[in-house]
């Protein structure tokens, strides 16, 4: 296992969208603070593979590491994408460009942080979802999807996000999940984590979302207790656009998207703040909900 001395902060963002033009702006006013520090970019950077180079390259060249998960959208075959690729194809296409750039991936060794708060081996994730987060009185998937269908809030990976070569989305997740399994169970008994996934590993996030079906693109309960079994300082999550801090059963959970500008207004603060996740930041009041709980409607998500 990889380690890395250092004194600076462990930070962390998801969500940037670059497609737009306002997030993009955010994107290259992101800096470092000190020579020392780590940044965890929790996924959906861009829907293309040239924007997903264009962003990780110009963060890699301001922070002494990058660490990133995939989110949905850089999964999607889109239209505008002259990379065609599919599921996990396309994946191992992104693992390549950042491999290329100096950007840890979920497929490297896992890194430690040994600054402030530390140390702590920091892991990012490719886990997916498996419908398992399922609307109040559905018991199913296709009674999950028909009742999100009758809302019309539907996730556009149903349209875009392919499986490729597995039969489906659920089943891409599962071998996630229990390959990942064995790699976390590799991290010596002694050393906490702090676990970077784009989506969050415990449903419990999911209920201030305005609309709940969404949540059914939102994680796995198989992943309900690894915040207990793989002592984990803290987990950084992103993909509900709802930023806030919560804890479960005693464990942070941090929420660090930037989300789209329409979304931005009823926030504190201005957006694109990058998250402190090491050392810990003094807040108050972080166990509520978060202003602007509006993430899980159609489209783009």
């Amino acid at each position: 296992m990889e380690s890395t001395d250092g004194r600076g902060q462990l930070l962390a963002i998801s969500d940037l969208h670059i497609a737009y033009p306002e997030n993009r702006a955010l994107v290259e006013q992101m800096r470092s603070t000190s020579d020392d520090d780590w940044l965890l970019v929790a996924g959906d950077v861009a829907e293309t593979v040239a924007d997903i180079r264009w962003a990780l390259e110009l963060l890699a060249g301001r922070f002494r590491r990058v660490i990133w998960a995939p989110g949905n959208h850089e999964l999607w075959t889109h239209q505008k994408d002259p990379v065609t690729l599919r599921g996990v194809e396309r994946y191992e296409h992104l693992v390549a460009v950042c491999r290329e750039l100096g950007v840890t991936t979920p497929e490297d060794p896992y890194p430690v942080w040994d600054g402030p708060g530390g140390p702590v081996a920091v892991a990012p994730l490719f886990l997916l979802y498996d419908y398992s987060f399922l609307p109040q009185g559905c018991t199913t998937k296709e009674q999950g999807l028909e009742y999100a269908h009758g809302t019309g809030i539907v996730c556009t990976d149903e349209y875009l996000l392919h499986p490729d070569p597995h039969p489906s989305r659920e089943a891409w997740c599962r071998a996630r999940v229990a390959w990942t399994e064995r790699r976390l169970e590799e991290i010596p008994g002694d050393l906490p984590t702090v676990l970077v996934n784009h989506y969050p590993l415990d449903r419990h996030p999911t209920d201030v979302l305005r609309y709940p079906e969404f949540a059914m693109w939102c994680g796995t309960e198989l992943t309900a207790d690894w915040h207990r079994r793989f002592r984990v300082a803290c987990m950084v999550y992103g993909h509900l656009h709802i930023p806030r801090t919560t804890y479960y059963e005693g464990v942070r959970f941090e929420e660090v998207s930037v989300g789209y500008p329409r979304e931005w207004g009823p926030r504190p603060g201005p957006p694109g703040r990058l998250r402190r996740i090491l050392p810990m930041e003094v807040q108050a009041g972080v166990r509520g909900t978060a202003p602007g709980v509006g993430r899980g409607g159609g489209g783009g998500r």
